[in-house]
């Protein structure tokens, strides 16, 4: 199946290449017109059912008529000389609110040049209230709503629209304004990273150029691979939107970002492995017609990165079965994109190679001349003559960074995005002068389950009980639906609800008091930001315990087939659960003790195992096959270990400086929690390819010898037959054709 792709390919390179150009630019188009249709920007939408703040959150939709899609903005209102308000003051915010609450707000044209019709129109007419006055009189709040996707550019748009327009109100009256909280924050973060963010992903492209032709010399190979990446990626993206879109399925904000880095990372890695053994071919058969040797190769490597991309695809895969929906529908959105990236890895790029041609490293003269061996080779030889010294220091070198570790926590709080910008500075004002969640409080749901309608008299006790609360400031009145079988309590707590206080407050005391003093009859649900996160906790520390373990017998099992040992996938998976250790360590020391955050990301866990224990895993699937290839050659082992080694080190550090410098582009996000996983999975990746592919995982093999394959020890019948020779310090020996890794 393999070779009938590639060698398809190769043969009708022109056509392959058309035809995946097409795919591209379709999808491209499907997924900018889709991807806000699929996404969900509030983490309560990924909770199951069974949970206490997802209830709440049906009651409000059902009952209060709370739309899903909600996106409340706080406007702060006071005098521009800042004195306190007048009734005067007062009631021009109150006509202005009226005026803004009647007015449609049109969304302005779309600066991209995409099909007008497949665009949403968010135009709307905004729901304004107003909330409270702060107890000095230095500002009034009001409510406003917008509805749509807080990540869709086009409600930006009319939101920022919305704002000119009430800023131009608010100013005729001598006053002046202040917006915060949900698509106020995302907007004012999204503008103040746009230039970040355009800076970043052309210096990350830059990164893989310059890689590129630092390592072939050749402008073809420095730019097709980023060629190839785009089309690939055009068609993923499309697939995994319009697949969410027919099931149903909400994807999280973050997965479409996630998934372009994903690919833009491991592509490059593939084509890296082909282009590699490409070279390594044309070099050795200088005669030969480069489309057969295209062929050839293409043939040879497919199954090395068919197997890396299914290990990739069964690690998250396992991300299925997981009750938090935020990882439920990563992990499958992320197989299904490598899997269309495995389809171009086996039939546009070799059909680029085809295409090219020796071309491909022009004007480089590499082809002309045997390769040196460099600092490859003398790693190799390092590894051999020094395992047991190397194995240490590796060892060691993962046990520090694993000390941080000790102590580490869980941040479940969104956290912002710890920038400076109008929308903080407004949530400051209001946060010196009123409760800390003055604009965001905790709900509780009230509903009759035995037919009777609530009054607010029956609920009076529940009031008192919750007023009675350490840690809750005040307690609002109570509010009933259209026919009183519902009811809804705003509690206001002392703490900022995003906070670690204000989960444990309503964990405990709060829906301690809800159990106990809810009527009989009634039933009750705590709703709102510390209760969301308080459940989201709970679902992801349930599914630590399920996937961790599922995920990494998967693997293992991979492993097992992959390699044809039993000895080997255990050394491996070790290895990599040493690597992950130390990265979420290093992650830890950084984040919650350098930079003094409350914890890392509740995500980074589950995500990180994934990422480095399957992107690892294929580092060291490629050393651990070429050291057994290798071992079948007759001579010692050790000197099968140098030349793998110096085979595969320029492979595998170009491919991890690349995938490194890809996840890296994510730690300057806006996003704390995407900013952790690119930081961190940067780490992961360079430790996984430098510390355990080229050193710890070599030098233990070097010390176990052909047993590292046991059952089956490859050239043990060969390497008995050879005539005893003195001990000799390894030598690089010319590469072997026929290998099916680069």
């Amino acid at each position: 199946m393999i070779r009938a792709l590639t060698g398809f390919s190769t043969r009708n390179p022109w056509k392959v290449i058309a035809l995946w150009a097409v795919l591209g630019i379709a999808m491209t188009f499907l997924n900018g017109a889709l991807v806000f249709r699929v996404t969900g920007a509030q983490p309560g939408d990924f909770l199951p059912a069974g949970y206490d703040s997802a209830a709440a959150l049906k009651v409000a939709e059902e009952r209060f008529g709370v739309k899903p899609d909600a996106n409340t903005v706080t406007v702060l209102v006071g005098r521009s000389d800042g004195a306190p308000l007048t009734g005067a003051d007062e009631q021009h915010v109150k006509a202005a609110a009226e005026k803004l609450g009647q007015r449609r707000v049109a969304m302005p044209p779309p600066k991209n040049d995409g099909p007008a019709f497949l665009l949403i129109d968010h135009s709307q007419t905004p729901r304004v209230a107003p909330a409270m006055t702060a107890p000095d009189r230095s500002f009034q709040l009001l409510s406003v709503q917008l509805t749509g996707n807080s990540m869709d550019p086009g409600l930006l748009d009319v939101f920022r629209a919305f704002r000119a327009d009430a800023r131009a109100e608010f100013a005729e009256a001598g006053l002046r304004s202040g917006f915060t909280g949900g698509i106020a924050s995302v907007t004012d973060t999204t503008d103040a990273g746009e230039t970040r963010s355009k800076v970043v992903g052309g210096l990350t492209m830059g990164l893989i150029l310059l890689l590129n032709v630092l390592v072939f010399r050749s402008v073809l190979a420095a730019l097709l691979p980023l060629l190839a990446i785009t089309f690939i990626g055009g068609v993923a993206g499309g697939a995994v939107s319009g697949a969410a879109m027919l099931t149903g399925i909400k994807l999280d904000g973050s997965t479409p970002s996630l998934i372009g880095v994903v690919l833009l990372g491991i592509g490059i890695d593939y084509f890296l492995f082909l282009l590699f053994r490409y070279r390594e071919q044309l070099r050795a058969q200088p005669e030969r017609d480069a489309r057969a040797v295209a062929a050839e190769v293409s043939g040879r490597v497919g199954t090395a990165i068919t197997s890396a991309a299914l290990t990739i695809v069964a690690a998250f895969a396992t991300l299925g079965i997981a009750s938090f929906g935020q990882f439920r529908v990563l992990g499958p959105a992320i197989a299904v994109s490598v899997l269309v990236m495995l389809l171009g890895s086996l039939t546009l790029m070799p059909a680029m190679l085809a295409m090219a041609g020796r071309k491909m490293f022009w004007p480089s003269r590499a082809l002309k001349r045997a390769p040196r061996a460099g600092s490859a080779g003398r790693l190799g030889d390092l590894v051999a003559r020094r395992p047991v010294a190397l194995v240490l220091a590796s060892v060691a070198l993962l046990g520090v960074l694993a000390t941080g570790l000790a102590g580490i926590a869980m941040d479940y709080g969104q956290g912002g995005s710890g920038e400076k910008t109008a929308a903080t500075e407004t949530a400051a004002e209001i946060g010196r002068a009123l409760p800390a969640d003055a604009w965001e409080p905790t709900t509780v749901y009230v509903t009759a389950r035995d037919g009777g309608a609530l009054t607010t008299g029956r609920l009076d006790g529940l009031s008192r009980a919750l007023g009675a609360v350490k840690g809750v400031g005040r307690v609002g009145p109570t509010t009933l639906n259209e026919d009183h079988r519902a009811a809804r309590i705003d509690l206001f707590l002392t703490v900022d609800p995003q906070t670690q206080p204000a989960r444990d407050l309503v964990a405990g005391p709060v829906r301690g008091a809800v159990r106990a003093h809810s009527p009989e009859g009634t039933e009750a649900h705590v709703g709102g930001t510390a209760a969301v996160f308080v459940d989201i906790a709970d679902a992801v520390d349930e599914d630590l315990r399920i996937v961790f373990p599922v995920a990494a017998a998967l693997i293992a099992l991979i492993l097992v087939v992959l390699l044809r040992s039993l000895l080997a996938p255990v050394i491996l998976m070790i290895s990599v659960g040493l690597g992950f250790a130390a990265t979420l360590g290093a992650s830890a020391l950084v984040f919650q003790h350098l930079l003094d955050k409350p914890g890392v990301a509740f995500t980074l866990p589950l995500v990180l195992f994934l990422f480095v224990v399957a992107l690892g895993t294929d580092y060291n699937i490629l050393i651990s096959d070429r050291i057994r290839e290798e071992m079948e050659r007759p001579g010692p082992a050790r000197a099968a270990v140098a030349r793998a080694v110096r085979s595969t080190a320029p492979a595998i550090t170009t491919a991890g400086l690349v995938l490194a410098g890809s996840f890296g582009s994510l730690a300057v996000a806006p996003d704390p929690g995407s900013r952790q996983v690119g930081f961190a999975t940067a780490v992961g990746i360079l430790l996984s390819a430098s510390v355990l592919s080229l050193v710890l995982v070599p030098a233990l093999a070097a010390l176990l010898g052909r047993g590292t394959w046991w059952p089956v020890r490859p050239g043990r019948h060969k390497h008995r037959t050879q005539t005893p020779q003195a001990p000799q310090a390894p030598q690089p020996a010319p590469e072997p054709h026929h290998v099916p890794f680069p």
